[in-house]
């Protein structure tokens, strides 16, 4: 009897020892993602946010973020004293080493900017303003250019003041304004009235903005309409107009001042905004349409751009899966790669006489600093934060494929293999499908809440992400390719990649599952209605069921409208309800586990309720309906991240390893250890 319980003993721990090897649920209260880096003005310090997800053990709660500063000559970090309230969108104060944030203080009622030495750590306050002030920046020493919300109307606030708060459905919108505040004087003067400003740069001599401005403050105005102004800070006469078509992104003025870089999509239908344009201040005559897009034709999608001197810019793009940093010489109307696929993932960069710095991430490591030398072409990994417990973690072997479509077409993915691989297996495969879908997957670090990679790798799972056609990073003719057409070849794309993994010998066609969020969840609830027979789970999270619904109440109808269908529901009905996953619930096969925040204006919740009857009605399969309250298009809430990285994973296990085929539930609530 001994015998037996020490070699039960002995089992137990070898199971254990095995799977704790590779990536588990518990990992996501470990993991620590750098963001928001700013290299200060005189180069001497790089501020960034360093987020750390809240365990579960200490309570229920979101993420925190800490400050940290790294000394660029001495190479070491320092974590600074912010307080207790969380602080958001670093900037520092001009010719300074005082690094400024905004927070809603104890006991404050708005949030407010505060500026804190690095060297003696004394922390100030710089606005004491009425509202909450949002998106900022230093027009010098002595004034700080802002956003803030208009206070509602004078009948609105007399009704709030009796605790009265009915809603009047679009129509009480207010208004994003711009100001400038004295730092020493406090004294406010509003730049721009009944606009809203949703992004601006200030010029580098200061007299003007570059700012993106819109009529009115909808989500789908903020998406589709915003125009590019250049406003004169002291009188707000606006000195300029663009009339650029769809998606506004980044803006840049050159160091002269005479020119600016902005991304854009290439035009009003277009879905992403990738392309990069630079126009001419002074020029009152430039038009949009007559605007080079510099990556015409190439098969990037651009993110940010900067400007290395006046006759250069610097710009990141996706490149399928890869991001890269690149030159554009404007005299000779060159392109090269600075930063070149494969070495790393980031979206923005800070720039300071040579030196790049940015939050990057590979597969091997979420989010660091890291550092890029111009001048010796050298990238290092400045910042450790995830090094202690990843030592103790194997992870799975991850890399880029890339198989024909049926029609010929390259398309490109991210696969990662089961942790304990071995040649000639074949393997359960989650396939995960990205949202947008004017999004794409990198090959980077993939191993979020919602996104499975490493956790289910170390289940012996293939995780299997493809760049389906309508993702961004292939270029305008890519993304277009989904207008119109939803689940065409979009969707078909996905498709043949799967059948490509299981020709290959790899894939146990029987234990294919398949989910994903927002647009990815629409791809989930039509895997498991239309194409059941090929699928044996599905995760459906925050997914469209009903395409006529939804684009009735979504909160981007024009945004859904211009750049993805292209006509109205009562101008084709039938092939919108074509698109609907609902339509084909009867008979489903697939279980199918519905996930949805409670709050989501994006995707309503209803459209999972919808389809949770749809199944449960007409299926043929177990489905089950989670609903996380408080939570919008995402979950932000440490106890629901975990929730829904257990839950799923533990719905796969089920029905594709230990229960292929059960029409029973597995067990509606996990443990929270």
């Amino acid at each position: 009897m001994k015998k037996l319980c020490s070699l039960i003993f002995v089992l137990i721990l070898g199971l254990h020892y095995s799977f704790s090897q590779g990536l588990v649920p518990d990992h996501l209260n470990k993991m620590q993602m750098v963001t928001n880096v700013s290299i200060s003005p005189t180069g001497n310090y790089v501020a960034y946010l360093n987020i750390i997800q809240k365990d579960i053990k200490d309570g229920v709660g979101y993420a925190n973020r800490d400050l940290y500063v790294y000394d660029t000559k001495k190479k070491t970090h320092r974590l600074l004293n912010t307080g207790i309230a969380p602080i958001s969108s670093l900037n520092w104060l001009p010719g300074e080493d005082k690094v400024s944030f905004r927070q809603r203080s104890e006991g404050q009622k708005n949030i407010q900017v505060f500026s804190l030495d690095v060297r003696s750590e004394k922390i100030e306050p710089l606005t004491s303003f009425e509202q909450n002030v949002g998106s900022y920046e230093f027009r010098n020493k002595e004034e700080i250019v802002f956003t803030s919300l208009r206070n509602p109307v004078a009948e609105k606030q007399a009704l709030l003041d009796q605790k009265i708060d009915l809603k009047v459905f679009q129509e009480e919108f207010q208004h994003l304004e711009l100001y400038r505040y004295n730092i020493k004087t406090k004294k406010t003067v509003q730049v721009l009235s009944n606009k809203t400003v949703y992004d601006f740069v200030i010029s580098p001599d200061g007299s003007k903005v570059v700012a993106a401005i819109t009529d009115q403050n909808y989500i789908d105005d903020e998406y589709m309409f915003k125009k590019i102004h250049i406003i004169d800070l002291e009188n707000g006469k606006i000195l300029k107009k663009l009339d650029n078509q769809g998606k506004l992104g980044k803006m840049a003025w050159s160091p002269d001042g005479k020119q600016i870089a902005f991304v854009a999509a290439s035009g009003l239908h277009d879905a992403v905004c990738g392309s990069l344009f630079i126009m001419n201040v002074e020029n009152q005559n430039e038009k949009y349409e007559n605007l080079t897009n510099i990556v015409k034709g190439l098969e990037l999608s651009v993110k940010d751009v900067i400007w290395e001197n006046n006759n250069t810019l610097l710009f990141t793009s996706e490149e399928s899966v890869d991001v890269t940093l690149s030159r554009y010489d404007i005299s000779k109307k060159s392109i090269s790669h600075v930063i070149k696929p494969s070495l790393v993932a980031f979206s923005e960069v800070s720039y300071f006489d040579n030196q790049v710095y940015f939050a990057g991430n590979t597969w091997q490591y979420p989010n660091e600093l890291m550092h890029f030398d111009l001048k010796k072409s050298q990238l290092t990994k400045v910042s450790t934060h995830n090094d202690s417990w990843l030592k103790d973690v194997k992870l799975a072997r991850q890399e880029k494929i890339t198989y024909k479509a049926r029609d010929g077409k390259s398309i490109d993915g991210v696969l990662v293999y089961p942790l304990n691989y071995q040649e000639g297996k074949n393997y359960p495969m989650i396939v995960y499908i990205h949202g947008g879908p004017e999004s794409a997957v990198q090959n980077a670090w993939m191993n979020h809440y919602s996104t499975w990679g490493q956790f289910a790798a170390a289940r012996d799972y293939f995780v299997f992400s493809p760049n389906y056609r309508a993702s961004s990073g292939r270029g305008v003719d890519f993304t277009m390719a989904g207008y119109g057409e939803l689940l065409g070849a979009e969707y078909n794309d996905v498709l043949d990649g799967i059948d490509y993994l299981i020709a290959s010998g790899k894939v146990d066609k029987s234990k294919v599952g398949i989910g994903g969020g927002s647009y990815g969840g629409y791809f989930a609830a039509y895997s498991a209605t239309k194409h059941s027979e090929r699928f044996a789970a599905s995760v459906v999270f925050v997914g469209i069921s009903n395409q006529v619904s939804k684009r009735n109440t979504t909160d981007i109808p024009l945004e859904d409208y211009l750049v993805h269908w292209g006509f109205w529901n009562h101008e084709n009905m039938e092939k919108v309800w074509e698109a609907s996953p609902v339509k084909f619930a009867k008979g489903s096969q697939t279980a199918t586990l519905i996930l949805h925040g409670e709050e989501d204006t994006r995707i309503p919740t209803s459209q999972g309720k919808e389809l949770y009857t749809a199944l449960k009605l007409h299926g043929d399969a177990p489905v089950r309906l989670i609903l996380y309250p408080g939570e919008g298009h995402g979950n932000a809430k440490n106890i629901n991240r975990y929730d829904f990285l257990v839950r799923t994973l533990d719905w796969f296990d089920f029905y594709l390893i230990k229960n292929p085929g059960s029409k029973e539930l597995p067990g509606k609530y996990i443990k929270y250890e």
